[in-house]
């Protein structure tokens, strides 16, 4: 029954010194008070009644959002300035031993830190310098931290909050802006507008003039053309009429006929030219000669 008892105790003391340590753990162990070693991961023993977890810190990197800060910039506006910081443990033993409460004394040295940075600075230079801040802040947190066992990966600057009149004046200002651009957009608008009318104008006008060029060149060419035929019509016309004579004169020689039927052919010419208004015709004595029973002079008169 003892022996059952002591093997009980045995184990209620033993069990609970046998520790297993995860990943991105560490645990610091003290012995007797005194800081003994950092256990990492795996499994660990300690020595009952004297060891002891004195911490048990993990080692990814954590994201602390602290409440917005009250800044005063260079020239004496306040605001409020919420910050981000992304930090994570180097050593487990500093962060261990090295400031009561770590995450409370980053806040406390964050708007210490911020509120420093900001009072070198103007409302316009915070409200565009954010990256310059963040880079600034940065640096002199994770100087400051080092001896706690912290490395400051990264701040952000979360808000920046002016006054309820700065914001109503940046806005104003801001709607300003956008009429004067507006304004600037409208009128080169406009303006590209009467400049692409104009050239638009200018080539119709070319076009136009061209086109009138083309016309008057056509009109000239087909006047020119219609002169053409109208003189080679009439050549023919000429040509016609001379081969004709010159095929009748040939066809009464080749006939063989005497004086008599060429003096009467004569005479019917002349018949024929008296065909018409008031005309006073004389005949060749040659013709009156073939005509004796004819006057000697025939003066033939109509009148209309």
């Amino acid at each position: 029954m003892g022996f059952i008892v002591f093997f009980v105790i045995l184990i209620l003391v033993i069990v609970p010194c046998i520790k297993m340590v995860r990943q991105s753990e560490a645990v610091v162990v003290e012995r007797l008070g005194g800081y003994l070693t950092t256990w990492t991961v795996g499994l660990h023993f300690k020595v009952p009644f004297i060891d002891r977890v004195a911490s048990r810190v993990t080692c990814k990197e954590q994201v602390v959002d602290f409440p917005p800060q009250s800044v005063i910039t260079k020239d004496n506006v306040t605001m409020q300035i919420d910050t981000v910081i992304y930090f994570q443990i180097t050593d487990p033993k500093l962060y261990t031993y090295g400031v009561e409460n770590p995450v409370m004394a980053i806040e406390n040295l964050t708007a210490t830190t911020l509120r420093n940075i900001i009072g070198d600075l103007e409302l316009d230079e915070t409200l565009t310098s954010r990256e310059t801040i963040n880079g600034s802040m940065r640096d002199l947190l994770d100087v400051a931290t080092d001896p706690w066992g912290i490395k400051v990966k990264r701040v952000e600057v979360k808000n920046i909050i002016p006054p309820a009149a700065i914001r109503d004046a940046m806005e104003k200002q801001m709607k300003a802006e956008r009429e004067r651009r507006e304004a600037i957009l409208k009128a080169e608008g406009e303006k590209k507008s009467t400049i692409l009318v104009a050239e638009g104008n200018k080539a119709s006008a070319i076009l136009d003039a061209e086109a009138e060029k083309e016309a008057a060149i056509l009109r000239a060419e087909a006047k020119k053309e219609a002169m053409i035929r109208e003189a080679e019509g009439q050549a023919q016309a000429i040509r016609a009429v001379q081969q004709a004579k010159a095929e009748g004169i040939k066809f009464i020689r080749e006939a063989g006929a005497d004086d008599a039927v060429i003096q009467l052919k004569s005479l019917e010419a002349f018949e024929k030219a008296a065909d018409g208004q008031a005309t006073k015709i004389i005949i060749p004595s040659d013709i009156q000669g073939f005509a004796g029973s004819v006057k000697a002079v025939a003066e033939v008169v109509k009148d209309k």
